[in-house]
Order: C-alpha cells, then sequence, then structure tokens
C-alpha cells in the first residue's frame, strides 16, 4: 500500500482527497479547531505515505530537523511579526479615535448624497489596518447615524462599508490571509500589496459600490433603534486626532514596504540609499516603525500612558494567537504534502489535464471557503496545497501575487451561515438571516468573481 503511494500518481492524488476530506469532516462536523484538524490530518498523511518518523517529527537530539517543526517554523518566522505588528497598529488607531475622524471627515466631504460612496470609502482605507469585524464594531455607530439621518434603507450604507472592509482583509498585508499566503509561495508583500489593490479596487466597485446601490433601492431595511441608541455616543474621543495624521499613519507601512520592494529595482545596487530602502521596506521594520509612530502621535503625545498601552496591546493581541497557530499548521500540511510528493502528483495532474494554476488555486480556495467557512484556513491550506507546485514554475513575482489574490478572491466566495463574519452582519445591521443572503452572501461572491477575474487577465498578460 505504501509503495503504491510513494510511486503512483492515482494513489497520490486518491490520498490527498482523502486528507482534505477528513481535514473538512474534522472541522466541520466533528467542530475541531482547525490548527487541530490540519496537524492531526497532516500526521496521518504522511504517515500514510511512508514518510519515515525520523524526518516527520525528528529526534530528542535533533528535534528541529523535523518535517513538524520546519512546517510551522518556516512561515511563523516569516509571518508572526508582520501580523502582530498589523494587529497592533489597528488597535492604537481605533483606540484613538482615527477610525470616527476618518468616517466623519469622508461624510462631509462627500455630502448627504453620497454618504454611502463615502461609507466604502471609510471601509477601504481603515480596512487596511484592521481586522474586518474590528471595523465593523468601530464604525457601526456611523452607518447607523448616517441611514438614519438619510432616511432610507440602512443596506445602501452598510453593504459599501462591508465590501471595503471585506476586500482589503482578504488582499492586502498586513492581515493574515495575504500574508501567510506569500510567505507559503515566495512572494514579497510589495508585489501583493500592489497586485491587490489593482485587484480590489475593481471588485469593489462593482460589489460594493453599484451592487450596495442597485440592492439597497430592492430591500428596505430600517436602522435598529436599540443599536442607534446603544452606540449613538461619541464621548471617549472628545478630543479626536486630525484626519491628516490618521492617514499618515495608515499610509506610513505601505509606502516603506513599497519602497523596499522596489527600491531594489530602481536605485543603483550596491548604493546606501537602496541599502536604507531595503532596511526600512522590511515589512516587519516599516510596521515597527508605524507602531512606534502611532504609539507616540496617536497614544503618548495625546495622554496615554505606557501602562494604558500594554494593556491595549494584551487585549489587541489575544486573537492572534489562534491565526498564528492556524497559519503555523496549514504550512505543515502544506510541507507535508510536498514530502509526500503528492505536490508533484498535484503539478503533473494540473498539466495533464490543462487547468491553468491560477484557476485551480482560485477554485480550491472557494471549495475551502464554501465548505468550512472560514477565509484564512481557506487561505492556508490552499497555499500549502499548491506551494510544492508553484515552486517548480519558476514563476516571476508578479504572477505570484496574482496567484496569491487569486486565492485569497475564492477565500471569501458565498459567505454563509458556517462563516462567523455572516453572522456578525446580521446582528450588528440588524437584517434577517433570508436578507443577509440575499445581500451580504452575493456581495461576497461578486468581490470573490470579480477580483479572481482581474487577477487572472492580469496572469494571461504579464
Amino acid at each position: 500500500m505504501i509503495d503504491w503511494l510513494q510511486h503512483s500518481t492515482p494513489g497520490l492524488l486518491l490520498l490527498a482527497a482523502v486528507s482534505i476530506a477528513v481535514l473538512l469532516v474534522s472541522i466541520i462536523k466533528l467542530k475541531m479547531e482547525p490548527f487541530i484538524a490540519l496537524i492531526v490530518v497532516g500526521l496521518l498523511t504522511a504517515l500514510a505515505a511512508g514518510v519515515p518518523v525520523g524526518t516527520l517529527v525528528g529526534s530528542a537530539q535533533k528535534a528541529s530537523d523535523s518535517l513538524l517543526e520546519k512546517g510551522f517554523g518556516g512561515i511563523l518566522g516569516h509571518i508572526a511579526a508582520i501580523i502582530g505588528l498589523g494587529t497592533l497598529l489597528g488597535a492604537i488607531l481605533e483606540k484613538s479615535g482615527g477610525a470616527r475622524v476618518l468616517t466623519s471627515s469622508l461624510l462631509r466631504a462627500f455630502g448627504e448624497k453620497r454618504a454611502p460612496l463615502a461609507m466604502g470609502v471609510a471601509g477601504l482605507i481603515f480596512g487596511i489596518p484592521v481586522f474586518f469585524d474590528i471595523g465593523i464594531f468601530v464604525l457601526a455607530p456611523l452607518v447607523y447615524v448616517a441611514a438614519k439621518q438619510g432616511g432610507k434603507s440602512i443596506l445602501l450604507y452598510c453593504l459599501p462599508l462591508l465590501g471595503g472592509l471585506s476586500v482589503t482583509h482578504a488582499f492586502l498585508p498586513p492581515h493574515p490571509g495575504p500574508v501567510a499566503a506569500a510567505g507559503l509561495l515566495g512572494v514579497d508583500l510589495g508585489w501583493v500589496i500592489l497586485m491587490g489593490a489593482v485587484c480590489m479596487i475593481p471588485a469593489w466597485l462593482v460589489g460594493g459600490v453599484w451592487f450596495a446601490a442597485w440592492i439597497g433601492k430592492r430591500i428596505h431595511i430600517d436602522v435598529p433603534e436599540e443599536m442607534l441608541v446603544e452606540n449613538g455616543g461619541d464621548s471617549e474621543h472628545e478630543n479626536p486626532p486630525s484626519l491628516g495624521l490618521v492617514a499618515f499613519i495608515i499610509a506610513v507601512p505601505l509606502v516603506l514596504i513599497l519602497l523596499g520592494t522596489f527600491g531594489s529595482i530602481w536605485l543603483p545596487k550596491d548604493s546606501t540609499i537602496a541599502g536604507v530602502a531595503t532596511f526600512v521596506g522590511t515589512p516587519a521594520v516599516a510596521l515597527t516603525i508605524a507602531v512606534l509612530l502611532a504609539s507616540w502621535l496617536l497614544g503618548t503625545r495625546r495622554g496615554m500612558s505606557g501602562k494604558q498601552l500594554s494593556q491595549l496591546s494584551g487585549t489587541a493581541l489575544r486573537p492572534v494567537a489562534m491565526i498564528l497557530l492556524v497559519v503555523g499548521a496549514g504550512a505543515f500540511f502544506g510541507a507535508v504534502l510536498q514530502a509526500t510528493g503528492i505536490g508533484k502528483a498535484v503539478s503533473g495532474s494540473l498539466d495533464d489535464a490543462g487547468l491553468p494554476v491560477i484557476l485551480a488555486a482560485y477554485v480550491i480556495s472557494c471549495g475551502m471557503r464554501i465548505a468550512q467557512g472560514s477565509a484564512t484556513v481557506a487561505i492556508v491550506t490552499t497555499s500549502g496545497i499548491l506551494a510544492p507546485t508553484v515552486s517548480e514554475l519558476g514563476y516571476s513575482q508578479v504572477q505570484l501575487a496574482l496567484l496569491v489574490v487569486a486565492i485569497a478572491a475564492g477565500s471569501i466566495i458565498a459567505s454563509h451561515v458556517n462563516d462567523g463574519g455572516f453572522w456578525i452582519v446580521s446582528r450588528y445591521f440588524g437584517i434577517s438571516v433570508q436578507d443577509t443572503l440575499k445581500t451580504w452572501t452575493v456581495q461576497e461572491t461578486i468581490l470573490s468573481v470579480v477580483g479572481f477575474a482581474v487577477a487572472a487577465g492580469l496572469m494571461a498578460v504579464v
């Protein structure tokens, strides 16, 4: 049996299919934590394929050489600091009142008639440093007020915001999904930022602006009165920061990372300025600079004590632990697929079938998302499955970045009842389950399809 698995492409493909099926059953039916399910299935897959125990888990003397530790350590060493620092940056911006400043300024600039567009732009901008759910928690009260003043369906105001938060969370670093995919596929974050932005803007315009305006006129949902009363005040931020300062803090890490990525191309090699650009443009360094600036400009200088900043950091970083565990376990699962030869079998099968890798990446990610609900699990698992295949194709950085975008696009398709985000949207904006399926689920699917279509189109010409 083991010999057949090791030397037979059909056997390896069957093993891959069984492994993924067991993974989904463990998460969906048995309600196992995704990171535990990924470890268990990875270990069983390796043993079934005949990977030696010493190679899989090492020995007491050389545990660090094991597939288990290399899988976890390789990816976490690359992304842990980035995700942690990005989370801290978003927490400081939220605590300082920066989100309300940004949204209120946009609402004034766009005017009452274009308030839905203002909410969408706020979601795009504020969605860069904060997680999707945090963006909803912070900005939902402003949606209530804008919708109440406009006297129209809350869908006209919340869907553009949700579209902006969703595409930035899926397509742009420092969010966990694209960062993890970039680490697994070996692409610079600067290219992911650039290609992610190019692909997400058309997706947001179609799904977050056009569709929101269309469906908002056909389904009327009143503002939840209890939420308006509960969240109407803003007394916590009596002296909010300026719009320019908030925009500066958000822009700093993105600009530095882009400088580091493209400075090595445009600047004279081995020059001092190229070295500086590479240093400050390293994602962990760029985000450290941004966090230090935010801590001083939005925290210390505005009366926040060191103890308060420390407590804020501790609170903000708690959810990151589970994300990092899922990413590490997914990387281990991917390493197992490579060590067992499953990656090469998948690559050969795709080549024989004439199926483009970018399409396969999108379809696999869509399937994982629809089956188990978590976008992060979908991205990490899909990237792990395809990493061995991609490593042999000699893709350029641009092509790898577009592949990351395709995987990310698949990870947000058809949000439904197994997705926590579905229930957050329904609860916070007073939308029934039926109407949430008609609006939010359809919007996510549009964002996914358009984002992938743009990525696939660019892949065909680069």
